[in-house]
């Protein structure tokens, strides 16, 4: 069959599916990490990235293809985690601006928006490395243009894109010498082709209903809803609220005795649509969910029963919701300064000690993330936001965190800079450097000198059996980070974390810092200090409470 036009119908339900074969396969992406570490977070970070863009879909009406990739590039944009999830949002925020004011596609056009996302990446990577996600989405792209000069087939235009990006990824070791070493291709460009893999399945025709991703009554109530935070509800007067009922049913298709017609999903779509908003419809051969604030609940409950038996309702008075809201919240939330502070330090780090430290450092705000839960560019902002200042520092303490930090910075009313510390520990250290005095520019370049001026070390476990860079490591050995490369991998966790801080260490070294986790031992670590302490004079450790997961200590020597 040749399709000719690709239509919003189309696109809509690729986006889906796309999302749905990331999501089936996240862990299988996130276990294609180069470290063994138990902190893989490829597949995780672009699976949430991509879900916030699905959302921006199906709160979008228009059925137009230009309205619905814009909606899933301002969705991936907020959404965008870790470098993954962020590189993944300028490659649709490309492919969406490549398509403005096109109601459908040609085959010419699908290529030339996935040229166009691939070039709009590339501009986003200060630094582009060949052999990841970038150069899958780049030789992809360049076969979905050279199938379009002979064909006006966008099935066909698909078709090559997939292929493209699975000869390229199958490549990625060729090109990456650290993925041909631990045997793995490159994760993002994994995550990629699960991508479009899904989007060649809608359009092909082989996708079944169930497939498609479908979100939870409760799922769908939170994606209507994610911006009812303080910062909206505080400009809505409650009288102004046009539609009062949150409205959700849940109909089994074809069943009971008061079905009149068969089901449409565009007819019961464009029907509910007139009489409220804040519409998702999500539905497969059995079973169609429902989400919409309306002023006639029954009315929907009514028509739902056209097409078959009710199995879930539920329905919220939102005008009383929202005076609840606004009376708990201003009951509760701190007094907004009556003027911007000259200055604001927001800080990324886990672990309720380590945050603390932060805090007590002269961070006005530490997000809760970092390995494992990348914070997305949202979250960024809404700190950014939060902290009411003229200008902000933002510390990522996290190398997966900066490029989300970087488009936070971007998009944000008030001036940011990004210093780059790539770990709690240069983070902390760089601190100390913050004059508020100094303009930004010359914050940002005296913080980030100073993180030349500590190493940093993490001790974890390993997930399984590998070697990289000359290390042999086994599964559940102990491993010596140091900063980013693994130097050792023990049996004994407190073997690793002497020989790693044997190795940090130098003669100019003053300061050792041990910061303890949620999986380390007190006493273990007075061992340790104790024992470097008797092996150099000169040095003094100080141990701290950091409760962060996934490390057991991290260490930093100054």
């Amino acid at each position: 069959m040749n399709v000719t036009e690709l239509e919003g119908k189309h696109f809509r339900k690729m986006v889906s599916v796309g999302a749905k074969r990331l999501d089936t396969n996240a862990e299988y992406v996130n276990s294609l990490n180069v470290f063994p570490v138990p902190d893989g977070d490829t597949g995780t970070n672009m699976n949430l990235s991509l879900a916030s863009g699905v959302k921006a879909v199906e709160t979008t009406v228009s059925e137009q293809v230009d309205q619905l990739a814009a909606a899933l590039s301002k969705g991936l944009l907020m959404g965008a985690r870790g470098n993954s999830g962020v590189i993944l949002s300028q490659l649709f925020r490309g492919f969406g601006k490549a398509i403005e004011g096109k109601e459908t596609l040609a085959a010419k056009d699908l290529a030339a928006a996935f040229t166009n996302g691939v070039q709009t990446a590339y501009k986003a990577v200060m630094k582009p490395v060949e052999g990841t996600i970038l150069t899958v989405a780049r030789e992809s792209a360049k076969a979905g243009e050279k199938k379009a000069k002979t064909t006006d087939d966008v099935v066909e235009v698909m078709e090559a894109v997939v292929r493209g990006a699975k000869k390229s990824l199958a490549k990625t070791p060729d090109l990456l010498p650290v993925l041909k070493e631990v045997g793995v291709v490159d994760s993002g460009g994994q995550g990629l082709l699960f991508i479009y893999e899904g989007f060649l399945e809608v359009l092909s025709g082989k996708i079944s209903e169930d497939e498609v991703y479908q979100p939870s009554p409760q799922e769908m109530t939170e994606m209507v809803n994610a911006e009812h935070h303080r910062s909206v509800s505080h400009h809505i007067a409650t009288e102004d609220i046009k539609y009062g009922y949150c409205t959700e049913i849940m109909v089994k298709i074809g069943e009971g005795e008061t079905v009149k017609q068969d089901f449409d999903y565009d007819t019961f779509r464009n029907h509910l649509n007139e009489i409220g908003d804040s519409l998702l419809v999500v539905a497969d051969d059995e079973i169609v969910k429902v989400h919409v604030h309306t002023e006639h609940p029954g009315e929907v409950m009514n028509y739902g029963q056209e097409f078959g038996s009710l199995m879930k309702i539920k329905v919220d008075n939102m005008r009383v919701q929202h005076e609840t809201i606004l009376e708990n919240e201003d009951a509760q939330a701190p007094a907004q300064p009556a003027e911007r502070i000259p200055y604001g330090v927001i800080a990324i780090a886990a672990g309720e000690g380590v945050q603390n430290l932060f805090k007590s450092l002269g961070a006005n705000y530490v997000i809760s993330g970092g390995q494992t839960m990348n914070p997305s560019t949202e979250d960024i902002l809404k700190a950014i936001e939060s902290i009411h200042a003229e200008k902000v520092i933002v510390l990522p303490n996290n190398k997966n965190i900066f490029m989300a930090a970087e488009q936070a910075a971007e998009v944000s009313e008030v001036p940011v800079v990004v210093v780059p510390s790539r770990t709690v520990s240069q983070g902390m250290t760089a601190m100390l450097a913050f004059n508020e005095l100094n303009d930004l520019e010359t914050n940002k370049k005296e913080m980030s000198t100073e993180l030349e001026n500590v190493v940093s070390g993490q001790i974890t476990t390993a997930v399984r059996d590998t070697e990289i860079d000359g290390v042999s490591i086994k599964k559940d050995d102990f491993m010596g980070i140091i900063d980013g490369k693994i130097k050792f991998s023990k049996t004994n966790r407190k073997e690793a974390t002497l020989e790693t801080l044997k190795s940090m260490i130098s003669d100019d070294s003053e300061i050792i810092t041990i910061l303890l986790g949620e999986d380390g031992d007190m006493n273990e670590a007075e061992e340790i200090s104790a024992e470097i302490e008797r092996l150099y004079e000169d040095v003094e450790v100080e141990i701290h409470e950091g409760q962060q997961p996934v490390y057991p200590y991290l260490l930093s020597v100054e």
